[in-house]
């Protein structure tokens, strides 16, 4: 393909490709992020494509190796059109029967549905799978229709589309036309992205980033669009840089996305050579180009002056504010940064209007919002859903509810310095106002859920290890704090808590969260607060009782064997790693403490209940 010279031509050439597509072919979608690649989909993608080629055909059946589809829990999983018929956790064995069966003969393969693990129903269509039923795939639905390593796929779909109606415009009212959407950041801070534009600002050149460096442990929203659509990130800033009158643009991306940073480098030559980036883009004048930058993996250059530092090859410390990065960012220059999902949700507003993308959501929070489902949930995954939608609704309609049949008991949202909110806030919308009234956050997407086996009070512990291992150090509030949070929180969970420890933690994250100088070290104290809020008791146990109701802490807890329920099958003799369980065959077992480490493989193995934790 040539390089475009007017928005005509893109038009032209979106129309062409968009014939070119042999939509009336039956065509195979493969899942294939890295989320499904790690559980086989190229082996899966390899075997229809071989049976393809022994069936001859070729030039009948459409093949794609698309982005992730969202639903981890079903990977591999594939669609086949016509009839959006949906087949989960396949194996390569399983591509030939799918073509025999399906393709050959417009069937149906009953054992390969997806079964909900509640019901056991089975969901023959895309659309009829319970986690995808309440979505509102605004953004992240567009992986299923292209393979992200083919621009053309993209254009096919009136890709480039936002940025031909924005070249259209004056830039103020493609600022404008945001500002009315009412987009937030998507990044963590919520600050409406239209106004950041507005106070870009003067002097020359000026800056667009976008913010990849997604570092919350469990969330990977930025990684699943990055790698499933880069260029509907592109788009946006392109878009972006011309609302602004930005030249130069910069993709800060983590190293440990290998497949992100492939397919972003790709996109970014594919938009060049067809003169969607680079000098006079469109023949418009306007003139922009990107640079990969890639971090290396801290948890603080998430923090946008610290991401400034690292492009700018210093170390990776927020620094005071003001001035901002809209007045000084990079290379001291006005800077508009902005993170994955609300670059991707530019081109969305732009060609469709902000009136439209404000119509859906709250009052003070507009669109949609992708969040990582993941823990203690049937279906993790991610899922995009409007804003104002219940965690009730994320986490038992679209996430099917807790495993096993045990209860819900908190979902931790926001990241690491979010908030852990218990069963009675399941019915709080999501949105920004909700969630930082609730003592939460929005943060960047992670929802990880979690059931009656947690112990709180471990979760708090595991989050400010994470804190204290990940703090720049700048701060001595931040440095010290989330390291003495950290150590008094191990020592309740090692039995040794004393009794002023729940006011000392409150006292110590109180301080952390007034003196600390970034977003992160103020709201490091988070995991204390939240969980001291909400499961008090917990702490309380731990301290007063020397007791873990979640049977988690090791140092607190202890297995027996219930004789009136041990059939004496030996399962857990045999599977015990220390051999310190003993007993005759068919007589009740028992297990000697004095050897025992507690690693709960016996209870794992009793088939009958006999082994407890107390």
């Amino acid at each position: 393909m040539s390089k475009l010279k007017s928005t005509t031509e893109l038009k032209s050439l979106q129309e062409k490709l968009g014939k070119t597509q042999h939509r009336d072919r039956p065509t195979i979608v493969v899942s294939s992020g890295t989320c499904g690649r790690s559980r086989g989909s190229s082996q899966v993608y390899a075997a229809f494509e071989a049976g393809i080629k022994d069936r001859g055909l070729a030039d009948k059946v459409n093949l794609r190796d698309s982005g992730c589809h969202g639903f981890c829990q079903a990977e591999p999983n594939v669609v086949v059109y016509p009839g959006e018929v949906f087949y989960a956790n396949l194996k390569p064995e399983d591509a030939a029967t799918i073509l025999d069966e399906t393709v050959g003969k417009g069937q149906v393969v009953d054992r390969l549905l997806y079964a909900d693990p509640g019901s056991g129903k089975k969901a023959a269509k895309l659309g009829d799978v319970p986690f995808y039923t309440k979505q509102k795939r605004l953004i992240s639905g567009r992986n299923i229709l292209l393979d992200p390593t083919r621009i053309e796929d993209y254009l096919a779909i009136g890709g480039y589309s936002g940025l031909a109606k924005a070249l259209s415009m004056e830039p103020k009212a493609v600022t404008e036309e945001v500002v009315k959407s009412g987009l937030r950041g998507r990044g963590g801070g919520g600050f409406p992205t239209g106004l950041k534009w507005q106070r870009l600002g003067q002097g020359t050149p000026k800056y667009v980033i976008c913010n990849a460096d997604e570092g919350d442990p469990g969330a990977y929203m930025d990684r699943g669009l990055l790698e499933g659509n880069p260029h509907s990130v592109l788009e946006g800033m392109v878009i972006g840089a011309f609302a602004v009158g930005a030249t130069e643009g910069v993709m800060y991306v983590r190293t440990e996305y290998p497949l992100a940073v492939t397919n972003v480098t790709r996109a970014i030559e594919q938009a060049r050579e067809l003169g969607l980036l680079g000098e006079n883009i469109l023949g418009s004048g306007f003139s922009f180009d990107i640079t990969i930058a890639r971090g290396a993996g801290a948890f603080v250059c998430g923090e946008e002056t610290a991401l400034i530092a690292s492009i700018e090859g210093r170390i990776g410390e927020p620094r005071q504010r003001p001035p901002y990065p809209s007045e000084k960012g990079l290379w001291g220059k006005p800077t508009i940064v902005n993170n994955v999902e609300t670059w991707a949700s530019v081109p969305i507003v732009v060609e469709h209007g902000g009136e439209k993308f404000a119509s859906i959501g709250t009052k003070g929070s507009k669109g949609t919002k992708i969040f990582s489902l993941v823990g203690k949930v049937n279906n993790t995954g991610l899922v995009e859903v409007p804003m104002g939608t219940t965690l009730r609704e994320v986490i038992f309609d679209t996430g099917g509810g807790i495993p096993d049949g045990r209860k819900f008991k908190a979902v931790q949202i926001g990241g690491p310095s979010g908030g852990c909110l218990p069963a009675d806030k399941l019915d709080l919308p999501v949105d920004y106002e909700s969630l930082t009234a609730a003592g939460a956050m929005m943060g960047s997407g992670g929802m990880i859920v979690m059931d009656e086996t947690t112990c709180m009070v471990d979760i708090a512990k595991y989050f400010l290890n994470f804190l204290q291992e990940e703090s720049c150090g700048k701060c001595f509030s931040c440095r010290e704090g989330t390291q003495r949070m950290y150590e008094v929180v191990d020592r309740i969970t090692q039995g040794n808590g004393r009794a002023d420890d729940l006011a000392l933690l409150e006292e110590l994250a109180t301080m952390v969260k007034d003196a600390s100088m970034c977003g992160l070290g103020r709201t490091a104290g988070n995991p204390v607060l939240s969980t001291l809020a909400n499961f008090r008791g917990e702490y309380e146990a731990h301290v007063l009782e020397k007791k873990c109701p979640a049977g988690v802490c090791k140092a607190l807890i202890h297995y027996r064997i219930l004789v009136d329920k041990c059939t004496g099958c030996m399962a857990c003799a045999k599977a015990c790693p220390q051999k310190v369980i003993s007993g005759e065959k068919k007589q009740p077992h028992r297990i000697d403490q004095s050897g025992c480490i507690k690693c709960g493989i016996c209870k794992d193995s009793c088939k009958f209940d006999a082994v407890v934790v107390e």
